[in-house]
């Protein structure tokens, strides 16, 4: 049994793994991984192209799309391997990039997830947004990283080559103990795509587990392959499960507070957006907040769960102030700036 899946999530990406498959394989050695792609339901030719092009890549087949959280707990469950990397489609890897997380994996078994440093494929000079060199979150739900802060991408300069404890890590490239991943859950189901990783490492981060960005390691992403900047429908997802995961794994002291902030925020964010022009997305905030108190009563009992479970209180990769407050009043853009 080779020690690593690399599983990689195919919904109708025949050019994306035609481009990117290549440097997986070159730089993963047969002796220690397997190369998997798990098919969301393609329509396209993709599987007559991994068995034309790719005959190596072992692959599975699932019936439909079931998104970007279903799809790799179904893949995830028929994997033995100690570990699993979950790698996007539209990533570039580089040589040796599996050896130093997988070194860190095995020197700490308290370390359950790692992230590699993640620069943009476009610009490969900088960090990307999904992730850049590890993620971090404020209390009032709103995620950033090492080298991006919402929109303020920063370049690569070495100032992040630090091995760091971190919130989350960008299901961009993550990789994860196979056993923890499915003792805990998984991906949320319920998030379809979009914030599913951070739900999850936030919930292993508060049952004692460490989440780690290694930068030894460096993959580079296109980003927005599935859904653009600018999609409605990525608004949506974005804002509902923002709200599920907060609801999933706040404190009770804090979460009253924080949805009451959340509120006032959130329309503040749909009217920037219909004074910017873009009336779909702001109504996709009006129909994300309403989706999450539909699916409100639905998540008690994962709320109930996760408190249970907790083992600790204080996450000090969670900022306890307003990233929107440091960001827009103090004028602090950068991670360093923090």
């Amino acid at each position: 049994m080779k020690r690593v899946a690399i599983i990689i999530l195919n919904w109708n990406g025949r050019e994306l793994m035609e481009k990117f498959l290549p440097s997986v394989i070159a730089h993963s050695p047969d002796e220690l991984a397997d190369v998997i792609v798990a098919d969301n339901g393609s329509a396209d030719d993709s599987l007559a192209m991994l068995n034309s092009k790719f005959p190596s890549v072992k692959q599975l087949v699932l019936d439909r799309n079931y998104g970007f959280a279903e799809g790799y707990n179904r893949a995830i469950a028929q994997v033995d391997h100690e570990f699993v990397v979950l790698l996007n489609s539209d990533v570039e890897v580089t040589p040796g990039w599996l050896i130093a997380p997988l070194a860190m994996l095995d020197a700490d078994q308290e370390v359950a997830a790692i992230q590699p440093k993640i620069l943009a494929w476009h610009h490969k000079g900088s960090f990307e947004y999904a992730g850049a060199a590890g993620g971090y979150m404020d209390y009032l739900g709103y995620p950033y990283c090492r080298g991006r802060i919402f929109d303020v991408i920063e370049p690569d300069r070495g100032q992040y080559n630090t091995i760091k404890d971190i919130l989350w890590a960008s299901g961009a490239c993550l990789f994860i103990r196979t056993q923890v991943y499915k003792e805990n859950g998984g991906l949320d189901r319920g998030f379809f795509a979009h914030q599913e990783e951070i739900d999850m490492c936030w919930r292993l981060r508060s049952r004692g587990y460490r989440i780690q960005c290694v930068p030894q390691s460096t993959v580079y992403h296109v980003g927005g392959g599935t859904l653009n900047t600018e999609s409605p429908r990525k608004t949506f997802l974005n804002f509902r499960n923002n709200l599920l995961m907060l609801y999933k794994n706040l404190a009770p002291e804090r979460l009253n507070s924080v949805m009451f902030a959340r509120f006032f925020l959130d329309y503040l964010a749909a009217l920037k957006f219909l004074l910017t022009g873009n009336t779909e997305n702001a109504l996709a905030v009006f129909k994300a907040r309403i989706a999450f108190h539909q699916m409100r009563k639905s998540y008690r009992a994962a709320r109930i769960e996760n408190l249970s479970k907790r083992k600790t209180a204080i996450i000090p990769e969670l900022l306890n102030e307003s990233l929107l407050k440091i960001f827009y009043l103090g004028n602090r853009k950068t991670y360093t700036e923090l």
